[in-house]
């Protein structure tokens, strides 16, 4: 059933070399079904959703005749999933697929790892796709290997696989029903079995899932842009909470397994993960991040020539920014579009090149001016140093950076890939500090408040009950990180 290529060698570089300076943007799952070769349709949809997860991609499919057939492969869809003999091996009318970056299980050592993945069950085989991270896969997996489950990888995902072995419900919608009851943490998931397409929130829906209609057929995607790839009608988000079962016969059939709780969507979504041309809780994307260089050009106003992104997720807000200060609006730092996983093996030098190789300072516009540079995050802070050293070899006369969002102190445990808390510069300096050690004129972080203001919460964050999961800014997880805590993470001192 399953078409696979061996590991890629464990020191394989990175997408790009200073890449672990960006939180990872965990994963992104599609789905399809009712539609003629729908493992094209996937393949689209992924393409789409390439941001979410460069480092592998799967697709599986089913058709009446030959039944379920797989490929999983290393690297991007486009050099994988758009050869026509590939894709004539995922025949039928229903597919699911996924991009990853590894949030669980060994990072880029094994094709095993990469999803879909399939069981067979004893009234059929099923697939399943996951966004998001499993809070208490370790216990669950000592406990099911205790039990006799042999796993065949190191994803938290499978872990659900075998749940769904181990129950007794009739058939397999209610068996991953039984099953994520047990799972703790974020997921969304898009599944399917020989004639129905699922897809299910997490209870706090901190992970994103999307319904799209394609004429007669049914799309399930982790965000809106991965539609109009396809030419499909958003037709709305899967609810926090909520299981979606979809068939020819039936349609769409909804049910909420799970007990009703405070949706906690990931807020950093909105900063940097999504696209800018998806649409979230009916909000742009692209108009949410201008908004927060609004707020930003209001809570951190600075004396300055011109205003320029750090691209490409930094523009919306430095456009935000420029039109509220009234700064002028420049590219200062223009991006090598073609830089990808296959440039060259980087030698140290190469290394030591670091973000000259994607980026390039417009020197012309740069030389004897006051620089406002909007970034969308700092994590460790080396990007942020060497694009500083960079404007200023152009000729600048001064580097403010404004950030858009709070300062990252703590590790997300929902499906991003973040360093060590200790490791997060915010973790261990003030804004002041962190300022000095970049060696820049000005550093500020929008505000928490006025990051919630931007989503389109009027009134700010609410302590008591925030609106969205905030984690990475605020240290306060909506579901705790057990395994984690079990290995020793210190979680925040209650105030």
């Amino acid at each position: 059933m399953d078409s696979e290529l061996p590991a890629l060698p464990k020191h394989m570089p990175p997408a790009h070399p200073f890449d672990d300076d960006k939180l990872k943007e965990e994963c992104g799952i599609f789905g399809v079904i009712g539609l003629t070769d729908a493992a094209n349709f996937v393949a689209l949809g992924l393409h789409a959703l390439q941001h979410r997860g460069q480092e592998a991609g799967g697709i599986v499919s089913h058709c009446p005749d030959q039944g379920f057939n797989s490929v999983r492969r290393f690297g991007y869809v486009r050099d994988n999933f758009t050869s026509q003999s590939l894709m004539e091996t995922l025949p039928g009318p229903l597919a699911i697929g996924h991009v990853r970056y590894s949030t669980a299980g060994a990072k880029g050592a094994a094709i095993r790892d990469v999803q879909p993945f399939f069981g067979e069950f004893s009234m059929g085989g099923a697939a399943i796709a996951h966004n998001g991270n499993i809070t208490n896969a370790i216990a669950l997996r000592k406990e099911l290997i205790e039990r006799g489950s042999i796993f065949q990888s190191g994803s938290d995902t499978e872990c659900i696989i075998h749940l769904m072995a181990r129950s007794l419900q009739r058939n397999i919608p209610e068996r991953m029903e039984d099953a994520l009851r047990r799972v703790e943490g974020a997921f969304s998931v898009v599944a399917m079995t020989r004639s129905k397409l699922i897809g299910v929130r997490d209870p706090l829906g901190v992970r994103p899932l999307v319904l799209g209609q394609l004429g007669e057929g049914w799309v399930l995607s982790s965000e809106t842009c991965a539609l109009d790839i396809i030419g499909a009608t958003f037709v709305r988000e899967i609810e926090p909470g909520e299981m979606v079962v979809i068939s020819a016969k039936s349609g769409v059939e909804s049910h909420f397994p799970f007990r009703r709780q405070s949706s906690r969507f990931c807020i950093f979504e909105h900063v940097y993960f999504s696209r800018p041309d998806s649409i979230i809780g009916g909000r742009s994307v692209y108009e949410t991040r201008h908004q927060i260089g609004v707020e930003l050009a209001r809570e951190a106003p600075v004396d300055a020539d011109l205003v320029c992104p750090v691209p490409d997720s930094g523009t919306p807000a430095a456009i935000g920014y420029s039109h509220e200060s009234g700064i002028p609006f420049a590219m200062g730092i223009i991006r090598n579009q073609y830089m990808g996983r296959t440039f060259i093996e980087p030698t140290e030098q190469i290394r030591n090149m670091g973000v000259r190789l994607k980026l390039n300072v417009n020197r012309a516009l740069i030389e004897g001016k006051r620089v406002i540079l909007v970034d969308d995050s700092v994590v460790r802070g080396t990007t942020s140093r060497k694009i500083k050293e960079m404007i200023l070899d152009a000729g600048a006369a001064e580097v403010h950076f404004r950030i858009a969002s709070p300062p990252t102190a703590w590790p997300c445990f929902y499906g991003v890939d973040t360093p060590q808390r200790e490791k997060l510069l915010a973790a261990t300096m003030s804004e002041d500090e962190m300022r000095d050690h970049l060696q820049v004129d000005s550093l500020k972080f929008i505000s928490l408040d006025g990051l919630y203001r931007a989503v389109g919460e009027a009134g700010g964050r609410n302590a008591k009950c925030p609106q969205y999961c905030d984690a990475c800014f605020s240290g306060e997880y909506p579901v705790a990180p057990s395994d984690m805590i079990e290995k020793g993470f210190a979680l925040k001192a209650a105030e």
